[in-house]
């Protein structure tokens, strides 16, 4: 079967300090686009998406990074994904951050992931192999998650953080690959396209 005529799926991952988006098919990567942005998400997302897009044409569905992570970065990837999907009468699903770092991880032994929160706190999780959550998603104090996680392997952006509050690990820095979403299983990509948070809002209505 032709590239073409393959049934593509187009990922979009804007949660963290990357932006990164990749159409896969048949369990195969076709095209991929990954950057570090920091926060210009928006200025390069739509760009990328046109470079990965141009030969193949539109996708039969998107799959789209739904958080936990950067507040404006889980945003941008649903607004665009939403929109897209609307324009092309085509699914949008869903899939964690962590989860995908977690699958990202080499090795067979449990692990943890932690990338950074909001307040100085840290989204964390812990993992059996390949990535089967002991607990819940949680938004802790480095100080507090050094307590909650017993892992010697931490993945993502906050893993250094949080091995120097607990003292003893091995911090391994990894940031989420939307090419990685090949490695996803499908009960990880069925979510519901809007933002997993982490953590209660800061706002709150009067009482």
């Amino acid at each position: 079967m032709s590239e073409a005529a393959r049934p593509a799926t187009l990922v979009i991952d804007t949660a963290t300090a990357a932006c990164s988006v990749a159409l896969i098919a048949g369990g195969c990567l076709l095209v991929a686009r990954h950057e570090l942005v920091g926060r210009g998400h928006a200025e390069r997302l739509v760009p990328m998406i046109g470079e990965v897009i141009a030969r193949l044409g539109p996708p039969q569905s998107i799959l789209v990074d739904i958080g936990p992570g950067s507040f404006t970065g889980v945003r941008v990837g649903l607004a665009a994904a939403r929109a897209l999907g609307m324009a092309w009468g085509v699914p949008v699903r869903g899939y964690s951050s962590l989860v995908l770092l977690a699958r990202m991880a080499a090795g067979k032994a449990p692990r943890a992931v932690a990338i950074p929160g909001g307040h100085g706190e840290l989204f964390v999780q812990r993992f059996l192999d390949p990535a089967t959550a002991i607990g819940p998603l949680q938004s802790l104090v480095p100080a507090d998650a050094a307590r909650v996680v017993t892992e010697a392997d931490i993945f993502g952006e906050g893993a250094a953080l949080l091995v120097a509050a607990r003292g003893w690990g091995e911090a391994r820095a990894l940031l989420p690959d939307a090419s990685a979403a090949l490695l996803l299983a499908p009960e990880d990509q069925d979510l519901p396209p809007r933002p997993l948070y982490g953590r209660a809002p800061d706002a709150r209505l009067p009482g």
